[in-house]
Order: structure tokens, then sequence, then C-alpha cells
């Protein structure tokens, strides 16, 4: 189950670092529910796709404008309209008005900073989770997604294009009768599913990465070993952040006391929740080991400079019986006994080498190095 794409994993160098925090726009004091734009300027221009199907038809549209959107309104067949990018936040309420979807719904759509959350407002479910997915580069790439529930409708909002819905757009466009046939909550639950089965795709490559960073661990660590540890560690981070709301999320989803959602659907919604607790354990054992690997970091760093500072203490060692004889026939008196030998240089060098040879054997035996 899930996507089964090969990766060839990115060099850890090129590991781009997650924005984990989001600088607030709401000033204090703000009523609740007022919508104003989301403080992260990589959103885009907004676009509206409109996917309707039934068992026997089935349409794609791009919205032009939101007259066009009336017909989906409180159709008998099952409707998704999939809202990319955030920038045009008039666009976004007019088609919210039009649904009847509350303000402080939109709020929390257009402020991408929450965590993962449920809501039932009415009669409309509203879930909000992370999506992640790969760059061609194997760099990780995080956004929200907000999931509107209401009878026959799903609206979701992204921030930008490029997502992981492309297999559940397949598969209501070759008819697969289960899609068809099942409610919105179904779609639903095929979306959170396909968010879900990248969670794997993401841990795969993080756990790639720990590996290889245990193998240079081990080779020799070098400074920017200790960065690539911390940049795996953000990641693993804002994935534990996203995977443990995340499983309340689902829990509440598949526990509902609502018409939205059917009992046909929750055993699939238990099938989720299965994969975010696997998830989860996953990501702690990751957490486990990156922890242990900045010990094992300082331990190796420890370990190299006391074997640098061993061998700068065996040379000093030598050096300094050697600095004491030639300090002896350094000095400057007239009567020293050895000054008139004639094979006296021959013989302090000789005392020397002795010297130098009787301690490295005594080393050696001693095992120092």
């Amino acid at each position: 189950k899930g996507p089964h794409e090969k990766y060839k994993f990115m060099k850890l160098s090129k590991i781009s670092p997650i924005k984990f925090f989001h600088r607030s726009v709401k000033k204090p004091g703000q009523a609740p529910g007022t919508i104003i734009q989301g403080a992260d300027d990589e959103t885009e221009p907004t676009e509206v796709e409109i996917i309707s199907y039934d068992l026997d038809a089935y349409s794609k549209n791009i919205l032009i404008n939101e007259e066009s959107i009336e017909p989906y309104i409180n159709k008998n067949v099952s409707t998704w309209i999939n809202i990319v990018g955030l920038r045009d936040i008039e666009r976004i309420k007019k088609i919210s008005e039009m649904f009847k979807l509350s303000h402080l719904l939109i709020e929390d759509v257009l402020h991408t900073s929450q965590r993962p959350k449920y809501e039932l407002y009415g009669d409309v479910l509203f879930i909000v989770v992370k999506m992640f997915n790969l760059t061609p580069d194997k760099e990780i790439n995080v956004e929200q997604v907000s999931v509107v529930i209401k009878k026959n409708l799903i609206i979701t909002f992204q921030e930008k294009k490029g997502d992981v819905f492309d297999p559940v757009r397949n598969r209501i466009k070759e008819g697969g009768q289960r899609m068809r046939s099942m409610g919105c909550d179904y779609l639903a639950n095929a979306l959170l599913d396909t968010i879900v089965d990248y969670y794997f795709v993401i841990l795969e490559e993080v756990g790639e990465r720990i590996e290889r960073l245990e193998d240079e661990l081990l080779k020799g660590p070098t400074p920017d070993t200790l960065h690539k540890i911390n940049t795996i560690k953000k990641e693993s981070m804002l994935l534990r952040r996203s995977l443990w709301p995340l499983r309340d999320v689902i829990n509440r989803f598949e526990r509902e006391e609502s018409d939205l959602v059917q009992n046909e659907t929750r055993p699939y919604i238990r099938d989720i929740y299965d994969h975010v607790v696997q998830s989860i354990e996953a990501i702690e054992s990751y957490r486990d080991v990156l922890s242990g690997m900045v010990d094992l970091y300082l331990s190796s760093v420890s370990n190299k400079m006391n074997a640098i500072m061993k061998v700068l203490t065996i040379i000093a060692t030598i050096f300094i019986p050697l600095t004491f004889v030639a300090g002896i026939y350094g000095m400057n008196f007239k009567y020293m006994p050895e000054l008139d030998w004639h094979y006296g240089y021959y013989g302090v060098w000789g005392v020397i080498i002795a010297i130098v040879l009787v301690m490295i054997y005594y080393f050696r035996r001693k095992k120092w190095f």
C-alpha cells in the first residue's frame, strides 16, 4: 500500500532547512475569526479545480469566476473543490460565503501555522493536516492542507501547487467502483490516507540519511557532521509535531457521531490510524538514535583530541631528557671534563640515541602507542 517509487537519496550536504516557526500576523486583542493574510510569502495566486463524479459520470473543470461554482452547491453528486494558493483572500471569502463556511474555519485555513486539528462546525467537518513530499532534489517540503467535509462535497485548501493527490485523482477518473459509489467521507479518507502514505516516504528518506551519518561518524566526524545531525533532528521534530496531533485527528474522525461519516468508511479510517501509529513509533526511534548520535559525535571528537594529545605528550616526553642533555653541554663553563674529549661529540649523540630507543621500547611495552 502507498507509493512504491524508488528514490536516489541526495547527499547530506544538500539538505535544506525547513521553516519551523511562522511569524504571527494576528495582532493581540483582535476578534476571533478575523480573516487576514497569512505570514507566509510563498503562498501562490488562488486557483480552483473542481472534480465532480458519481458512479456513471465524471467531470473536471478549472473555475474561472465564483459565479460558475453555483451549480455545484447542494448538488447530488460527489464534488471535490481543490483551492490552491491562499493569496486572494477576497476570492476565498466569496467561496466560503457561498458554501456558508464559518469565519473561524476560514481564519484557520489562512493561518498556515496551525497544528493538525479536527473541528465540527454544525453540518461541516473541518480537518487540518501537514502534507509532506520530496522534491526531485530530495529536499523535504511541508505545507498545510485544510479539508472541509460537507454532504456530497469536499473542499481542500493548499498553500501552493504540487501535491500528493494524483493517485486519488486517477482513481476517480478511471472509475474505481468503491471510490465512485461511496460518499465524500470516503474521498476525505482517501486524501488523508495518501498524505499519511507519504509520511512513510519521508521517514524512509530520514532513515537513509541517519544510516549514512552513522557511517560518517564511525569513519571520522567533521564539524559539518554536527550540522547535518542538527538538521535531521529539526526535520524529525517537525514530523513528530505533525504526527502526534494527527493521531488524535484520525481517531476523532473515525469515532465522530455524524451523518457525514458512514459506517462503511470507518474501517478504512481505522487503517489510517494504524499507519499513523506506525509512523509515530518510527519517528520516536529515530529521535532516540539522533540523540545518541550527538553523544557519539562528542565522544568521537573527544577521543580524537585525546589521541592527538597522546602523540604530542609522547613526543614531548622523549625530547625532555634530550633537552636536558643538550642543556648540560650547552653551558659555557671553562672547565668541563668532557670538553677535551676527542670523541665527545659522538659520545653525546650516542647517549641521545640510546635514550630515545630505551624510551620507545618502554612505551611499546606499556602499549601506550
